[in-house]
């Protein structure tokens, strides 16, 4: 039987981010992120060797599989594949996305993070899944710089592709983000930093109105 490859949801996309988590773990954070009733997460570690990331995804996978909900490996499509994750999300200097889907297969979603709109364009015409609208403000956790909400209009008027926007979003300017268009936002280090990150969640799905089930 073929399996249906599965949509971004709208709402709050979650991101692991351990080094901005206060102590915790990413498997809590992610815990506390399900329990907050966020539907699609992603794995994104930069600074862990390979056998500490596979563990750590395992462990991850299974509680996302159990809770019926989307998981996403950043860049390493071989451990993607090894867990049967939902898909991978790849930057501008990974693999070809046509690459990626001859490993991963077509029942696989693919995302694409993008800078500018000639990234969002190509990114449709290769065959992503989901493109990354950002840095939209200034943030830790990325190297590059913002790109201002000024490109989120852009690919909300002209990309007929779902986009997460992601990037130094927190509380206080979300509500600018979720008027502009992004149907899924991303949040790092205002979630996995809050003293209690499920009321955290709470508190940023009552502005946006709410998740998708």
């Amino acid at each position: 039987m073929k399996k249906i490859k599965k949509t971004i949801p709208h709402g709050i996309y979650g991101i692991t981010g351990e080094k901005f988590a206060k102590g915790r773990s990413n498997i809590d954070c992610v815990r506390s992120m399900i329990h907050g009733g966020i539907k699609i997460i992603q794995y994104r570690e930069k600074e862990k060797c390979i056998r500490e990331k596979v563990e750590e995804i395992i462990e991850i996978r299974k509680l996302c599989r159990e809770n019926d909900v989307i998981f996403i490996v950043n860049d390493h499509v071989d451990i993607a594949i090894l867990v049967d994750a939902d898909g991978v999300h790849v930057g501008q200097d990974d693999m070809d996305i046509s690459h990626v889907r001859r490993l991963i297969g077509e029942n696989k979603i693919i995302g694409r993070s993008t800078h500018c709109l000639e990234h969002a364009k190509k990114a449709v015409l290769d065959g992503a899944d989901y493109i990354g609208v950002g840095p939209i403000f200034k943030t830790t956790t990325k190297e590059k710089d913002p790109v201002g909400l000024g490109y989120l209009e852009e690919v909300v008027k002209n990309i007929d592709l779902p986009l997460v926007a992601i990037g130094g979003i927190k509380e206080s300017n979300i509500e600018e983000v979720k008027r502009l268009g992004a149907a899924s936002i991303c949040l790092v280090s205002e979630i996995v930093g809050a003293e209690n990150i499920v009321e955290k969640i709470k508190k940023l799905n009552e502005i946006i109105g709410g998740q998708d089930e």
